[in-house]
């Protein structure tokens, strides 16, 4: 399992669809995942360190997290199932609650817990991209550029 860091949130044109974007922290693979608008939105406030003026879903689940006198440790994102990413919200007392990437990742940036991926879906979705003195969102850019959501569906064989 690689521990990832989120480099940030994307609109890939002309579809308009936002993608998240993973890189492992010891290593070069990266990790698009397409996500919905507003766990874009979420994300991308969060890491601007906006405060809306009502908490969001996330800030209600963070707030939740503590009142129920539980502690989020991590996130992991577990599996990859013909083009769909899975991910687990990890408790203490061994507790672990399955959820969407997105919501995991809005989630883990509000409470400071470390984000993982197993390597099994490094391995069929991460991407090494070229060039390593480009800045990382423009390296996003240019391969957002040359994907697809459907290179990541699975495949017969």
């Amino acid at each position: 399992m690689s521990e990832m860091r989120v480099i940030g949130i994307r609109v890939e044109q002309p579809q308009n669809s936002p993608v998240l974007l993973l890189r492992e922290a010891e290593g070069d693979r990266y990790l698009p995942i397409w996500i919905g608008q507003t766990e874009a939105t979420a994300i991308v406030l969060e890491q601007q360190g906006v405060e809306p003026a009502r908490p969001l879903t996330h800030d209600l689940i963070k707030t939740l997290i503590g009142a129920l006198g539980h502690r989020l440790l991590e996130v992991r994102i577990v599996d990859l199932q013909e083009g769909t990413f899975y991910a687990d919200l990890v408790f203490d007392q061994n507790i672990t609650v399955s959820a969407r990437p997105s919501d995991s990742v809005a989630i883990a940036l509000r409470v400071g817990v470390p984000i993982y991926a197993e390597e099994s879906v490094l391995a069929e979705a991460g991407l090494v991209m070229p060039d390593e003195r480009e800045d990382e969102v423009e390296k996003f850019k240019e391969f957002l550029e040359s994907v697809s959501p459907d290179d990541f569906k699975a495949t017969d064989g």
